[in-house]
């Protein structure tokens, strides 16, 4: 891509926005260019507000600072805090729509249309980074792994763990995430369930083989894939290989059966196409896309926005560009259906067509046949955002609760929950979790490793490790706080909360605990010049009873009250947290203790050891040979490790002594 940006001049410490500098302004606008591109707004810290891109850089640009045009209160708030614009020119619509997803997916603006709560639908995801890929169901989309694949988010989750089910009987597939022997397969490979992954009976290649098959389905090309097989079915008899070619028969009866799903009554039933519709409110947009291939329905992916971050249109828009961002050109469909016309849509169907390598047609239908099928697809939207509703109201009323028991001034949008979890005193270390809004911020969450010098093996001090944790954790606000500028920063921030949740300052603070664990945290509060500013609560186990700093009695509550569930919430999570990290640093210690003893042996070496050999216990059965295989690990290091678990004895015991 052949591009040049455009950054304009650094402007002062002490400066306007744009809206209140006419002339600046106009000066900004003139410097654009009538081209293709990217741009960037940006406010008085130099963050970036909004990522966006067109086919005229300069009259987009423009209309937002035109009296006349019709911002959403969204966008307005956005335009009013601009005070720089940056914008980069590109050779092509279509590569500024690659190059703005990019930029968007990296920096996360507040104010781009966004999706939200990814973890309401699942995925299925298939780890191509691996020599032996898994193929597993998850509500998490990790991005570090490029070469990962991840197919959704499925809206229908049991249809998915069921044709997963069905694919793992269909096709030899891996069965376990770990070896259940270390010498030989397990019964999954007896009959005929797996290929022996564990031991490397089946090359990657030839896995990679396999599971690029089970993707054809989750693709949607259910019916290229029965083809394939059907050839490969046909050489395998004309070759006398009958055992092979029942195999083969097996999977295409079980692709049939995959495939008796609905029918869709469609024209020309030759054509794939993707229908996207949309219902919203005046907080959620819940957004629903069919897929359908050779007039069968084979997947419907759910998706939900903020109704408030732009026009239907504008949404739809945004969910297309981030889903075709994601898969391979196979997958795109011939013609993509939607409810509304999208505001760009000539460069989404450029950018569709180059990656495609031919024609992608998106049209809006009037009536007939494809109308009926965005009616249904809106239809099936609607019932997504009454449940998404039912939610948010249990969850609105949650709060509410939580902030009328604590006597809260609003409703408390980020809540920390603290745990300590430890084996008298061993591997002690402690759980920062955090809800926003209600729900698990996950992104958030902090593990502590216990530093407390009394806090050893054998001796345990609950009461000064939450003290420490707590420390910690507002160390820096006291900081802020002794020179003055902890008050500017709440006010700083006061916009983004509003906007992305994303404020570090808690409303709230939970720990797990009764009173003593509570006077231990108000104490160094209290030390911190903190107390008037962290609104702290400690949730005892025993009766769910909430306690409140200074006081001998706790609140006056029900176990069942909408707002001490979402303390209990918190106060599970934080537990659970905590004990999955401390069982992982006692694992780890556990693990390496022996292999300390060996000279020579330091701590990536062990790592890559115990990678190889998955435990101590196979370490010791290796032969000097097999532990040579390890990376960094020679002949001479093998040996001593093989003689350290197999000591000889050189010398004979020295007789007793008789007197």
């Amino acid at each position: 891509m052949k591009s040049y940006s455009k950054v304009l001049p650094v402007t002062p410490a002490k400066v306007l926005t744009l809206v209140k500098d006419p002339e600046r302004l106009e000066s900004r606008l003139k410097e654009i260019p009538a081209e293709s591109g990217v741009y960037y707004m940006r406010d008085v810290n130099d963050q970036i507000l909004y990522i966006g891109k067109s086919k005229k850089l300069r009259s987009r640009v423009r209309s937002y600072f035109r009296d006349s045009q019709g911002l959403s209160p969204r966008i307005a708030l956005m335009v009013k805090q601009v005070a720089e614009i940056e914008f980069i020119v590109t050779d092509t619509e279509a590569e500024a729509l690659a190059l703005e997803a990019n930029l968007v997916k990296q920096h996360q603006p507040h104010f781009n249309v966004l999706l939200k709560d990814d973890k309401k639908y699942p995925y299925l995801c298939i780890t191509w980074s691996e020599p032996y890929p898994r193929i597993f169901i998850t509500r998490r989309r990790r991005l570090g792994k490029e070469k990962d694949r991840y197919y959704g988010p499925y809206v229908d989750t049991g249809l998915l763990r069921q044709t997963l089910h069905l694919v793992k009987r269909i096709f030899p597939l891996r069965q376990r995430p770990q070896p259940l022997f270390k010498d030989r397969p397990c019964l999954n490979y007896d009959i005929g369930r797996c290929p022996g992954v564990c031991q490397a009976l089946v090359t990657p290649e030839e896995y990679h083989k396999i599971v690029q098959k089970v993707a054809m389905i989750f693709q949607g090309r259910s019916r290229e894939l029965s083809d394939v097989l059907t050839a490969q079915m046909e050489k395998a008899a004309e070759s006398l290989n009958f055992e092979q070619a029942a195999k083969i028969r097996d999977q295409i009866a079980g692709l049939k059966l995959l495939g008796a799903d609905q029918k869709v009554s469609m024209a020309d039933d030759t054509i794939s196409r993707d229908a996207i519709a949309l219902a919203a409110d005046d907080q959620y947009a819940c957004v629903q896309l069919f897929q359908i291939r050779a007039g069968r329905l084979v997947g419907r992916l759910g998706f939900v926005a903020d109704a408030q971050s732009g026009s239907p249109g504008a949404i739809l828009q945004r969910v297309l560009e981030e889903h075709y961002q994601t898969v391979d050109a196979v997958e795109i469909p011939a013609e993509i259906i939607v409810q509304h016309e999208l505001p760009e849509g000539d460069m989404l169907g450029e950018f569709l067509s180059q990656t495609k390598g031919r024609k992608v047609a998106i049209v809006t239908p009037q009536r007939q046949v494809k109308a009926e099928m965005i009616e249904m697809v809106e239809r099936n939207a609607g019932y997504e955002l009454a449940r998404t509703q039912r939610f948010a109201d249990r969850n609105a009323q949650a709060m509410l609760d939580l902030a009328t028991i604590l006597d809260l001034p609003e409703l408390p949008r980020r809540i920390e929950g603290y745990d300590i979890s430890h084996i008298q005193g061993s591997d002690a270390v402690a759980s920062q979790v955090v809800f926003i809004d209600g729900l698990p911020a996950k992104q958030h969450y902090r593990h502590y490793k216990i530093k407390t010098p009394t806090v050893i093996s054998g001796h345990s001090d609950d009461f000064a490790s939450m003290a420490e944790v707590i420390g910690r954790r507002f160390r820096k606000y006291a900081a802020l706080k002794e020179k003055g500028e902890l008050v500017k920063a709440e006010q700083d921030s006061i916009l983004s909360r509003h906007v992305s949740a994303t404020a570090d300052f808690p409303d709230l603070v939970m720990i797990d605990g009764g009173k003593g664990q509570l006077s231990a945290v108000v104490t160094v509060l209290r030390e911190l010049n903190l107390l008037d500013d962290v609104k702290v609560v400690s949730l005892a186990k025993q009766r769910e009873e909430i306690f409140l700093p200074g006081e001998s009695f706790p609140l006056k509550t029900e176990a069942e009250q909408p707002g001490v569930q979402v303390l209990r919430r918190l106060r599970d999570e934080a537990h659970r947290f905590a004990v999955s990290f401390h069982r992982q640093q006692r694992s780890e210690r556990m693990r390496r203790s022996r292999l300390d003893d060996i000279p020579g042996l330091g701590h990536h070496r062990q790592k890559q050891l115990l990678a190889t050999f998955r435990s101590i216990d196979y370490v010791r059965e290796a032969t000097p040979t097999q532990i040579a295989t390890v990376p960094g690990i020679g002949p001479r290091l093998a040996q001593q490790i093989y003689d350290y678990f197999h000591p000889t004895q050189d010398m004979a015991e020295p007789e007793a002594v008789t007197n």
